[in-house]
């Protein structure tokens, strides 16, 4: 059984930073694509970073380049999303997304999901 479990929300202020983490368990992430998304209240869980198996390739939405960088280590199975210059409008559940096939900007494309880390910007 494939587990993900995000860590490293919290409350910031703006400008500040955090670092998401993504533990998986249950099968090896070396060989999928990872995403992380993100869900406001009221809103649709959109898009905001992900990375190819090997690490070599990855997309940002516009959003958050420039501030977020999505990483891997897959000895340790985890993926991780730096999160520099944080701003209010950043405040949502972040979720991570291991991806067999598919788009990887497309989260009902995603296979399995975490529970979510809860990042909250104050101004």
């Amino acid at each position: 059984q494939v587990r993900l479990v995000e860590s490293g929300g919290g409350l910031v202020q703006a400008g500040g930073s955090l670092r998401l983490s993504c533990a998986a368990s249950g099968r090896t992430i070396s060989t999928c694509s990872m995403g992380w998304f993100r869900q406001a209240p009221g809103k649709e869980r959109e898009f905001v970073a992900a990375i190819s198996w090997s690490g070599g390739s990855t997309r940002s939405a516009d959003s958050a380049k420039g501030r977020f960088t999505i990483s891997r280590d897959n000895a340790k199975n985890t993926v991780y999303l730096q999160m520099n210059n944080l701003k209010p409008e950043d405040t949502a559940v972040y979720y991570c997304g291991l991806q067999l096939r598919g788009s990887v900007t497309a989260w009902y494309e995603y296979d399995y999901w975490g529970q979510g880390t809860q990042v909250t910007v104050s101004s």
